[in-house]
């Protein structure tokens, strides 16, 4: 067999590097662990950049490698090591380099922009948001190849970044695997006992779940007022706000809390921090909250939620317009009209056996197929150019 070729396939086998601040929590986070996941599975050999994070020990699980390097702190600091990656992507002989942030994808560039051009891997770059439009943002889209997580996000590139023709400019929709979000999915008896031990106030209620990161432009606040609106009707409504926050944040989380004591929410509002049980979570929930306030770029606790036959209501904008629009229209709100997002709530909860259509339209298998072969076809018109 010739080397660097993937037996059996005929396929030569490539060296992608995925770059992105860290590996916390959160879609972008999800994203790049499966495609190194699909990477290893299809024979190739995958290396994440991060300065590291509690899904490291998950992405090595999946037979990625990771370097742990910072490469997303905005100081002038960061660039000395732009000399550093640019041996790493001449020894480790990269092939393809997907750079997932701004920061990190600017060392990054540079660092390729260095290289002689017979050396330089493909440069694809993959567009997890709204980013605010400046000089700053625009590396985001100076990828030889640019991915859009959704037709929103490609509607919002073409807007502001007229310089990517359609031809280098891609929609790949995050997905989500239905086997592991399987329609009419039910925690075991022995899942439901150990969490309401865990948050007895939530036992025998019916649960709006508000899930990700805390953050201002999540939505809590309105989280809150919307269970307390609610409970005026309805005493058994109890809300769960499921996802950690940044240390740097808890202000914000301090201010969720007053709003709950001020509205008299303590034993009707529980914090449960981060889980790995989200889909737990969502199948004990009559109803699943996004209520960003700025558009979301895809919307994968939407799609998630969805897949089991959680109702799901949120602000149509964005990523989750789409998906609502595509799966489950009746969970579709004016964006910040409060009035008709209770009322819509109000509906759904009067409909407890409300049947959604089982297609994803999402399918996590379709995102990675169309992935690799975006590498895969970036790394040949490289080498097609290196030949010429």
């Amino acid at each position: 067999m010739p080397h660097g070729q993937i037996a059996d396939t005929g396929r030569r086998r490539l060296v992608v590097l995925q770059v992105l601040p860290a590996l916390e929590s959160g879609g972008t986070e999800r994203g790049v662990l499966e495609v190194a996941g699909a990477l290893v599975a299809a024979g190739h050999r995958s290396i994440v950049i991060s300065a590291g994070g509690r899904k490291v020990v998950e992405l090595t699980k999946l037979g990625s490698e990771h370097v742990q390097i910072d490469l997303g702190t905005k100081s002038p600091l960061t660039l000395r090591h732009i000399p550093w990656l640019r041996r790493f992507l001449l020894e480790q002989n990269v092939d393809v380099i997907d750079i997932h942030s701004r920061m990190p994808g600017w060392i990054t560039f540079a660092a390729w922009k260095s290289l002689p051009v017979c050396r330089r891997p493909a440069m694809i770059s993959t567009v997890h948001g709204f980013y605010s439009v400046n000089s700053y943002s625009s590396i985001m889209c100076r990828g030889q190849h640019v991915v859009a997580v959704s037709d929103s996000v490609a509607d919002y590139i073409r807007q502001n970044y007229s310089f990517v023709p359609d031809e280098r400019l891609h929609v790949i929709h995050r997905g989500i695997d239905q086997a592991e979000f399987p329609r009419g999915f039910r925690p075991t008896m022995a899942w439901k006992a150990e969490f309401f031990h865990q948050f007895p106030a939530a036992a025998n209620k019916k649960l709006l779940a508000i899930v990700g990161r805390i953050s201002r432009l999540k939505g809590h606040l309105d989280f809150v007022r919307l269970v307390g609106d609610l409970r005026l009707q309805d005493h058994d409504i109890h809300g769960l706000i499921v996802g950690d926050v940044d240390p740097r944040k808890s202000a914000y989380r301090e201010e969720i809390r007053q709003k709950i004591a001020t509205m008299g929410l303590h034993d009707h509002i529980t914090f449960i921090g981060h889980r790995s049980d989200v889909r737990e979570i969502y199948s004990i929930s009559r109803i699943v909250l996004c209520l960003s306030s700025t558009p979301e770029s895809f919307g994968r606790t939407v799609a998630e939620a969805i897949s089991i036959g959680t109702p799901v209501v949120g602000f149509s904008h964005g990523g989750v317009a789409e998906i609502l629009a595509a799966e489950f229209p009746d969970g579709a709100v004016e964006c910040q009209n409060f009035g008709a997002l209770t009322a819509r709530v109000r509906q759904l909860l009067a409909r407890p056996d409300l049947c959604i259509p089982g297609v994803n339209r999402f399918e996590k298998s379709v995102m990675l197929e169309r992935t690799l072969g975006l590498y895969e076809a970036a790394s040949e018109q490289r080498n097609f150019s290196r030949r010429s």
